[in-house]
């Protein structure tokens, strides 16, 4: 087993609108499982809007990660922007080199791009139901939950 200073350090970003559903079941338990197979995990952050039921935000807080809640107009307005600059600003301050994103979405391509210039692993977790192929094929890993 490596020594801990030499364990890759890991962010994880939860696309929170896109994957917490009730069509999907998403375990946060099991995510964080999967994801400390790749290293030690620094910063876990699920990303939700202020429509998100007060028993969601607990479980979410129970299992370890932290919860940004983004404001919204609309229950069903998303979370990516917030969620892409938090990243992008923790991976170029945190010193992490691994990204782990939750999410389905292809918007976020563009940030798993940047990540990859600057020298950042990228892995995906998703979901078989509604997973981009492109998406998919943007990052290093993929993990289906």
């Amino acid at each position: 087993m490596k020594k801990r200073s030499l364990e890759k350090k890991i962010a994880i970003f939860v696309d929170g609108p896109n994957l917490l559903r009730k069509e999907f079941t998403l375990d946060l338990s099991e995510l964080r499982r999967k994801a400390e197979r790749y290293g030690k995990i620094v910063v876990a952050k699920v990303f939700l809007n202020q429509f998100a039921p007060e028993k969601l935000i607990e479980a979410i807080i129970n299992e370890g990660f932290k919860v940004e809640m983004v404001l919204a107009e609309k229950e069903d307005m998303d979370v990516d922007v917030s969620l892409a600059v938090d990243a992008m600003e923790t991976l170029l301050t945190k010193n992490i080199d691994v990204l782990i994103l939750a999410t389905r979405d292809t918007d976020f391509i563009p940030l798993i791009h940047k990540a990859k210039e600057y020298g950042k692993e990228v892995i995906v977790f998703g979901v078989n139901k509604g997973f981009s192929a492109a998406l998919r094929n943007a990052a290093d890993k993929v993990e289906v939950l």
